[in-house]
């Protein structure tokens, strides 16, 4: 149990290090990605306002794939997707802590690919 715990302190310290240098605005909210063990969640946030402009999950029925890094990928894709239609083009990735590897990576891949800018 200490090394959860040890896991999850290190990662909340990272984040903070993380979101004291990056905020999202209007023009270019933050990306904030969560990772659980089954499912990862993506939304485009105006931290301005404290407003959830777009949000896209594993749950959703457009994110199918064949392993969890394929699943991530239609993820960051389908985010991208939704910040087109809200006229988002450009933002700031918010790894949460967690490393830029694996799933992480992947759905910041495919949002890149989907056309989201950062």
């Amino acid at each position: 149990m200490a090394t959860k715990s040890k896991k999850r302190a290190r990662r909340e310290r990272v984040k903070r290090g993380i979101r004291d240098k990056i905020h999202g605005t209007r023009a270019r909210p933050r990306l904030s990605v969560y990772r659980s063990n089954q499912h990862i969640y993506a939304q485009l946030i105006d931290d301005l306002r404290g407003h959830t402009m777009a949000a896209a999950s594993s749950r959703d029925d457009g994110a199918v794939g064949e392993s969890p890094t394929d699943v991530s990928q239609a993820v960051g894709e389908l985010l991208a997707e939704r910040a087109e239609d809200e006229g988002i083009e450009k933002a700031v990735f918010d790894r949460n802590g967690y490393r830029y590897h694996g799933r992480v990576e992947a759905l910041a891949e495919g949002a890149r690919e989907g056309g989201l800018d950062f």
